[in-house]
């Protein structure tokens, strides 16, 4: 399983899994497997229906962000984020990486009914991105590969909020009080799991724990669920409160699980959409939006937002970025993919024509800025390499 730790396979996978939906969904006999995704499988006594594509965006995605959470608390408490003077550069082109890319899409979409839309070209793919990297810049430096993750941890800290924020229906607030009490509990009883616990050094056995650990993070799935807040902020929830040597070790063994299986599985039924049969013209400005905002959106943002930082920051940070390296940056921010897709789903639930077109738009986006990001990133490797530089090391588990 140790392969699928590597951020070369984990991008492949997704990739791969995206092409093969949509390939699939095009076929003669597409249409009944995308029956097949949208055929629902409820639980009646706990009040669950979902469709089998929900089960994985709602679900599976969940233990996705559960890891994300984990990387984003540790990068908070002992990384590359743990401080003002480090934080601050890439939380300044993070917001650029958000602002602008919105701003394009509602320059395209002002006054129609999808101007909703407008976080879909805002995330950048973490995974993907870091993949990318590894493929392409072997030379890059170090501090470039600590920009870009401490820039997407940040990203993707935006795109929780937004998700939390802005898809949320009528919040319970019964249910939501539910969901906080079995957090706080999974909170207090991972605290169990610490190397110097009681427990731990009475040597007695942690499958007892980590049963209950397992129980409350189903418990506050479902009352998250149940109260209106997209199921995928409990991941998120469960994995801010988790002790942080016992949600690295968690982190650690889920991520060849979602490398391997949720990000392909919900890759390839999030591309699953029938390319529709119009002109460009009749496409809906969500696509034009989204195809726009996140190659170069992203590129525009993050290099412009990082050289107004860089005037703040100069004197609080390490050694400072170049154009040419914010460009490398900007460049794989603009890989949207498993967030952008999420978001697409959460925005455009109502409007399937448009969901299918923004999907589109989010692969086709997507897939621009791998190639320009490929391209910038292996010439600046290139530049690296001819002035001696070491292979760089990278991943989000490796520093």
């Amino acid at each position: 399983m140790s392969f699928l730790r590597s951020e070369r396979v984990a991008a492949a996978l997704l990739l791969a899994a995206a092409v093969l939906g949509l390939l699939i969904a095009n076929l003669p006999f597409g249409a009944s497997v995308i029956a097949v995704k949208d055929a629902h499988l409820e639980i009646p006594f706990l009040r669950v229906d979902l469709s089998t594509g929900h089960w994985v965006t709602d679900g599976l995605l969940a233990i996705f962000f559960f890891i994300v959470a984990v990387e984003l608390k540790r990068e908070l408490v002992i990384g590359e984020l743990n401080s003002l003077s480090k934080a601050l550069l890439p939380a300044i082109a993070a917001v650029g990486g958000v602002v602008v890319p919105a701003a394009i899409y509602l320059a395209f979409t002002a006054g129609s009914e999808t101007v909703d839309g407008w976080p879909i070209p805002t995330a950048t793919d973490i995974a993907f991105a870091l993949g990318v990297l590894a493929v392409f810049g072997r030379f890059i430096p170090t501090r470039a590969r600590v920009f870009l993750l401490a820039l997407a941890v940040l990203d993707d800290l935006i795109a929780i909020l937004i998700i939390a924020f802005f898809f949320t229906a009528d919040a319970d607030l019964a249910y939501l009080g539910y969901a906080g009490i079995a957090i706080a509990v999974f909170g207090a009883v991972s605290r169990v799991m610490k190397p110097r616990s009681a427990w731990i050094l009475a040597r007695r056995p942690q499958w007892p724990i980590i049963a209950v650990l397992v129980v409350l993070a189903v418990l506050a799935w479902y009352f998250t669920y149940r109260s209106g807040v997209h199921a995928t902020i409990a991941g998120v929830a469960l994995g801010l409160v988790m002790s942080r040597r016992p949600a690295g070790r968690a982190a650690h063994a889920l991520e060849p699980w979602s490398n391997g299986v949720i990000l392909p599985l919900f890759a390839f039924t999030a591309a699953m959409v029938v390319v529709p049969q119009v002109s460009p013209a009749e496409l809906d400005p969500a696509f034009w939006g989204i195809l726009v905002g996140l190659p170069v959106g992203k590129v525009v943002g993050i290099v412009a937002a990082g050289l107004l930082g860089a005037l703040f920051a100069r004197s609080r940070s390490g050694t400072p970025l170049t154009f040419a390296d914010l460009a490398v940056v900007g460049a794989l921010g603009g890989i949207g993919f498993t967030v952008s897709l999420l978001m697409n789903e959460l925005a455009f639930a109502r409007l399937p024509g448009v969901r299918d077109e923004g999907t589109l738009a989010v692969l086709l986006g997507s897939g621009v800025a791998i190639v320009l990001s490929a391209v910038v990133v292996t010439a600046r490797s290139r530049h690296y390499r001819r002035r001696g530089e070491h292979a760089g090391q990278g991943g989000a588990f490796s520093h």
